[in-house]
């Protein structure tokens, strides 16, 4: 897994995006799982800069009709479109992973999830609620072909 800060996802998905003349397992280790963090905003020591980010949007999406047509959209366009607009949203970092196995070695249930952190719920809800997120979600039926995906909202829970 590579983290690179969110300002930077365009060049991340172009490097990934140079990776995908290679064979799938080639590149699978490099490219099937990307991460994104943000700037830390708030003071180094606090308890916020401890925390990190608490609540996120889980996406999981089915294996797709045809992979390579939704690999090329997802890395090429997808990806990049919620780095251009992960500022507005409030995405403090973001992970995209593909899955390759149940934990039996079984075909997995999904096909690929993409994980967007944020500060709060509060922050969380604000997002979901912006232009920049209406613009990401509004991308979803352009390469989603094989029903769903399925939309979480989840927080941290600590015990």
């Amino acid at each position: 897994m590579r983290v690179v800060p969110l300002s930077l996802v365009a060049a991340a998905a172009l490097s990934l995006a140079a990776c995908g003349g290679a064979k799938e397992s080639e590149t699978a280790a490099a490219s099937d799982t990307t991460a994104m963090a943000a700037p830390a905003a708030t003071a180094a020591g606090s308890p916020d800069a401890m925390m990190g980010p608490t609540a996120s949007v889980v996406v999981l999406y089915n294996e797709p009709k045809d992979t390579a047509a939704f690999e090329k959209y997802y890395r090429e366009t997808h990806v990049p479109l919620v780095g251009q607009h992960a500022a507005e949203i409030g995405v403090k970092r973001a992970v995209f992973t593909k899955f390759d196995r149940a934990a039996d070695g079984s075909k997995p249930r999904f096909y690929r999830e993409a994980q967007l952190w944020f500060d709060s719920e509060e922050a969380l809800t604000k997002g979901m609620a912006s232009a920049g997120f209406k613009a990401v979600a509004g991308d979803l039926p352009k390469f989603v072909t094989n029903g769903g995906p399925t939309i979480l909202v989840s927080r941290e829970t600590k015990y």
